[in-house]
């Protein structure tokens, strides 16, 4: 299985936000840098098979976003197991239910996402395995989940992946040489 674990993108700060805290959306920026970022992914030549998400509209947003770009038949499926105090554990069970061949997009919040970086690949969750806003990581993992059984493909920013965006683009451009 392989499985992306993504950061959402730039939300509206919390002191400019008067509304639930599970309400507050993306910026039109972070939307922006959001979509920049799932094209450097496309450069990678991922093809999900499902969405996860956490049920907080920024990371439901995210998703989405990165649904669309990648073309995933499957609707995003809204998952407690990646809100940002749900225990790592919770996550690996999630993901165990699902076929060994799957690629999965994990939308979520720091420092769970870390957290859940560091129980795949270390086999405890510890801090020190963070996430920039759009960044994410690509762990293989060995059915039966185990943790620490994690193999780490790749582990970028979001100005990485946005500039394997550019690229991409600018290969496409390109003329073909006779």
């Amino acid at each position: 299985m392989h499985c992306v674990l993504f950061r959402h993108g730039i939300a509206v700060d919390r002191e400019d936000w008067e509304g639930a805290e599970e309400d507050r959306p993306l910026t039109d920026r972070g939307a922006k840098r959001v979509a920049q970022v799932s094209e450097g992914l496309k450069w990678l030549e991922l093809q999900p098979t499902h969405v996860f998400s956490s049920p907080l509209l920024r990371a439901i947003e995210t998703a989405k976003i990165l649904q669309e770009a990648h073309r995933v038949r499957s609707v995003v499926q809204i998952v407690d197991e990646l809100l940002p105090d749900a225990s790592p554990d919770r996550l690996l069970t999630r993901l165990s239910e699902l076929p060994p061949e799957s690629c999965v997009f994990c939308v979520g919040h720091e420092p769970h996402l870390g957290l859940a970086a560091s129980l795949m690949l270390a086999g405890k969750p510890a801090m020190g395995f963070p996430f920039k806003k759009a960044g994410a990581c690509l762990i293989e993992i060995a059915m039966p989940l185990k943790p620490g059984r994690g193999l780490l493909h790749w582990w970028m920013g979001p100005s990485q992946l946005r500039a394997l965006g550019r690229k991409k683009l600018k290969s496409e451009k390109l003329p073909l040489k006779a």
